[in-house]
């Protein structure tokens, strides 16, 4: 079951789903979704330093992507074929018993710009900001602004408490996220 605006709101009073700041729900709240604002981290490619990426070795050690800071005041300006890492300002929990999906916002796909290529399922007993794979389709370049509404998350109600939650994953490779981190493909069993 679909989490609605009543439901949302009930949730958080619960503290159910928490979300950190605390959403303004007169502009946050959508009917059935919960918009999270943009986050001041993001990690751009370095596609000059490597002819390719492997995802199956680490051997650049973080040097695929280098991290940007946006301090307060300024914007990211994503070019027409960019692909960033970027995160969201609000760290999310999830309670055992629901998952998240996450959802670019129409206003900002109308002029390219998507927030996932894959990653929209965010599982039960999520915790931690959620990382977003911008790319800008479009041929302007668009400028974004820390602490706009990027993304809006959907609540799904599981039918029962998931046995073990991610959090709680020996192989949960991106758990309480801070900032946006490179891909761990390469620590997939094969």
């Amino acid at each position: 079951m679909v989490l609605s605006d009543r439901d949302i709101k009930a949730a958080l009073k619960e503290k159910r789903i928490v979300v950190a700041p605390a959403p303004d729900l007169k502009t946050q709240l959508g009917t059935c979704s919960l918009d999270l604002r943009l986050g001041n981290i993001f990690r751009v490619f370095d596609h000059s330093r490597y002819p390719y990426i492997d995802p199956a070795r680490r051997d650049y050690s973080n040097e695929i992507t280098k991290k940007v800071v946006i301090k307060n005041g300024e914007d990211f300006i994503m070019q027409p074929g960019d692909f960033v890492l970027a995160m969201t300002l609000e760290r999310v929990r999830l309670p055992n018993n629901m998952m998240g999906r996450l959802e670019g916002r129409s206003s900002l796909g109308r002029i390219g710009i998507v927030v996932h290529s894959t990653a929209s399922i965010f599982d039960a007993g999520w915790d931690g900001h959620c990382v977003l794979e911008l790319g800008n389709l479009g041929k302007m370049a668009v400028k974004l602004t820390p602490g706009m509404r990027i993304c809006a998350m959907s609540f799904e109600e599981l039918k029962s408490e998931v046995e073990t939650p991610y959090v709680k994953k020996k192989n949960s490779k991106y758990k309480i996220q801070k900032e946006p981190t490179e891909s761990k493909f390469h620590e997939d069993k094969k």
